[in-house]
């Protein structure tokens, strides 16, 4: 988050910088806290407001993928693929909740 941002608004700034893509914020949807490293990473759940998006300025390659395509070897952090993971579990269910976990250093 920069300073004077909400959550909401750094999750809509990191997405366009991280993928080039605006989008509409429906509802928070996930929390994780990662305690060793001090962090906390707060997931939206959205949509793309237009169909348009791309490597950003943080970001080498972006695509968009079918559930069965997400390469998860690749993922770079433990706490996205926890939240794809409870994402895809709720869309499976037809129902959307919060989720709160936290990962250990191992």
């Amino acid at each position: 988050m920069e300073n004077g941002e909400t959550t909401a608004q750094a999750a809509i700034r990191e997405t366009y910088e991280e993928a080039g893509a605006t989008i509409l914020i429906d509802a928070p949807f996930a929390m994780i806290s990662i305690a060793h490293i001090n962090q906390v990473h707060l997931f939206y759940r959205g949509r793309m407001a237009t169909p348009h998006f791309s490597a950003g300025e943080e970001s080498l390659e972006v695509s968009l993928r079918h559930p069965e395509q997400i390469p998860w070897n690749e993922l770079a952090f433990r706490s996205v693929s926890l939240c794809l993971e409870r994402y895809l579990g709720d869309r499976a269910r037809g129902t959307y909740g919060f989720h709160e976990t936290e990962l250990s250093a191992t």
